[in-house]
């Protein structure tokens, strides 16, 4: 089984695909198969590596109950070099997005490119006070029934295009509640924290790596607004905007219409 043993961690990957090298970084309680939408419409001309980020999915963790958004990044760092051919090109979503511009900053040399979506330079405002209320709640060993965990997170994931729809909704039901309907509270807890810990605000103003930044015009979690300051200041950093999409919309909504967008960021020309 395609594992990589790591001191006290043994993190499960996917790879699929030959060509030049994207790694995709899940957000939140998301995996590696989470990427489909995206690694189905480039895999005609690239290599396509992911992985069960630490607190979700396949990989082992042993009795850890903290880590960092950095100590993420290293887990990254250490399956580019060993099952990829760096620099290649660095993609994530949310917590994905921070552990991306992390591994940019930590290990430039690895990466050729990096695509923060829905990140930004640290938590802040609503989504931190958000989050650190439902780490509280969790440690305190509160939980949500399923049914109640899909719809609360859902709302979170995708703008009212979806929410008013009641088949698109139905449709992705199924997605939401294998992510977040049953959530243990010691991986929720340990991956939230290290997202509030988070902060690049000092580091990017010198990294030199270059970053395209995408911010959603409907995203709640992270608004835009947060994205493009990051992307200002940034010493290499573009800032792409696109409406009418959430958080998660790239996942089940319109994912070809972020397709799209990376398409044009990295030069590919699907066949």
């Amino acid at each position: 089984m395609p594992y990589l043993n790591l001191k006290n961690v043994k993190l499960w990957y996917e790879q699929s695909g030959a060509g030049q090298d994207i790694f995709w970084i899940p957000g939140g309680d998301n995996v590696a198969s989470d990427w489909s939408y995206q690694t189905n419409y480039f895999k005609a001309s690239h290599r396509n590596t992911s992985l069960d980020p630490r607190g979700a999915g396949k990989t082992e963790i042993g009795d850890l109950k903290e880590w960092s958004i950095n100590d993420m990044a290293d887990d990254c760092a250490a399956l580019i070099k060993e099952v990829c051919k760096p620099p290649v090109y660095v993609i994530g979503i949310s917590m994905g997005g921070l552990i991306a511009l992390q591994l940019a900053i930590s290990h430039p040399q690895l990466v050729k490119l990096c695509i923060p979506m829905g990140a930004a330079s640290h938590c802040t405002g609503f989504s931190r006070s958000w989050m650190k209320a439902e780490i509280d709640f969790r440690k305190k060993g509160g939980t949500l029934t399923p049914e109640f965990a899909r719809h609360h997170y859902g709302v979170f994931m995708y703008p009212p295009e979806v929410i008013d729809n009641d088949k698109l909704w139905d449709s992705l039901v199924p997605f939401i509640s294998n992510s977040y309907g049953e959530r243990e509270n010691h991986f929720l807890i340990g991956q939230w924290q290290a997202c509030v810990d988070f902060d690049v605000s000092a580091e990017l103003p010198k990294c030199e790596t270059d970053l395209h930044f995408i911010g959603f015009s409907l995203d709640i979690q992270c608004p835009p607004s947060l994205v493009r300051r990051s992307a200002q200041i940034s010493k290499r950093a573009t800032y792409h905007h696109i409406d009418g999409l959430g958080h998660l919309s790239l996942m089940g909504h319109k994912p070809n219409v972020v397709n799209k967008k990376i398409s044009d960021i990295i030069g590919y020309q699907q066949r």
